[in-house]
């Protein structure tokens, strides 16, 4: 069940026995039971109808003790199981699942790891609970994230200031909610969110970032990419180095993707990369500038300086071998 169902189904009072939320993405897991802890009982009622319980300090016999007591002046009682993947046995769990009471909601928070599909407990839970499972987005669908996110706040967002984000922000849903909802206690109901929005309100420099970076390289604007990396030198927190490798990593690989394409429209490639289509132009003078080879030789580049950054075969500083790198790269 996606959560926006989730959500409104609670809003609306429909309740099920036994909710497993799960997956390495914690922002709409904590968004569920931070709803379900302030809003399915009264203060009144929470006092004698709502158990915490923690997965190492639990076991299954005290969960499934607590699930079948009956509430008290209340039509429900909340049982709430928190690291639950730290629970030895939680399979067993499966003989209170068979046959949950009504009147318990029972919520289990299985984070950074999956319940076994093929079992029992997860199957029952299917069939007479509701799951709500929560994978890590990958990169290239935090852009679209944080648009719908700025759209519910009646925000609008350019995409150069859309790349600034994304590139610094990272994947992390919960981080990225806290810098979204600072533009909107700043900024009025109706703002397009522009670079200069970003740099002052979240300390992102407009000129000095990984996606102004990338786009040096692409372009080969030599002066423009030593820049970048003298200002990395001295704000070194800005832009770790395995940030960096690994944004240069996904922009060359699209470059390989775009070399492997048949059809160089605007749509397609845009369609491809899974890019908003404002970007393309970006990546054609690349192309041009790296041709299929290059790219190949810079992907296994990239690979040899993250493991030089980690401390393998080198003891260069992050500094120095961000200018090899970057030297290699431009004077292919």
């Amino acid at each position: 069940m996606i959560y926006d169902q989730l959500i409104a189904d609670l809003k609306n009072k429909i309740y099920k026995p036994i909710y497993l939320l799960t997956g390495d993405e914690s922002y709409y897991i904590d968004k569920v039971i931070d709803y379900i802890e302030g809003n399915v009982l009264t203060e009144a009622e929470k006092s004698f109808n709502m158990t915490v319980l923690y997965g190492k300090d639990t076991d299954v016999r005290t969960v499934d003790s607590a699930a079948k007591r009956f509430p008290m002046m209340s039509n429900y009682q909340l049982v709430v199981v928190k690291e639950a993947h730290e629970m030895k046995d939680i399979e067993s769990l499966s003989f209170y699942a068979e046959k949950p009471l009504k009147s318990t909601i029972l919520v289990i928070v299985y984070k950074y790891k999956s319940l076994d599909k093929r079992k029992k407990l997860y199957k029952l839970i299917e069939k007479t609970g509701v799951i709500l499972e929560s994978p890590k987005l990958y990169d290239n669908k935090i852009p679209a994230w944080i648009t719908s996110y700025l759209a519910e706040k009646k925000m609008n967002i350019k995409p150069e200031a859309l790349a600034m984000l994304s590139e610094f922000l990272g994947t992390d849903l919960g981080k990225i909610a806290n810098e979204l909802n600072k533009l909107a206690i700043l900024l009025p109901e109706g703002t397009t969110i522009t670079p200069d929005h970003v740099e002052k309100n979240i300390g992102v420099s407009k000129d000095y970032n990984i996606f102004e970076l990338q786009k040096a390289l692409g372009y080969k604007d030599v002066l423009k990419a030593n820049r970048i990396v003298n200002y990395f030198e001295h704000n070194n927190k800005d832009a770790p180095m395995v940030v960096i490798i690994s944004s240069l990593f996904t922009y060359f690989s699209q470059l390989l993707k775009i070399h492997s394409l048949k059809d160089n429209s605007q749509g397609a490639i845009a369609s491809a990369l899974g890019i908003n289509p404002y970007f393309v132009k970006d990546y054609l003078p690349a192309k041009n500038n790296y041709p299929l080879m290059k790219v190949i030789y810079i992907i296994s580049l990239l690979r040899e300086f993250d493991l030089k950054a980690k401390g393998v075969n080198s003891t260069a500083s992050e500094d120095q071998l961000l200018k090899e790198l970057t030297f290699k790269i431009l004077h292919l």
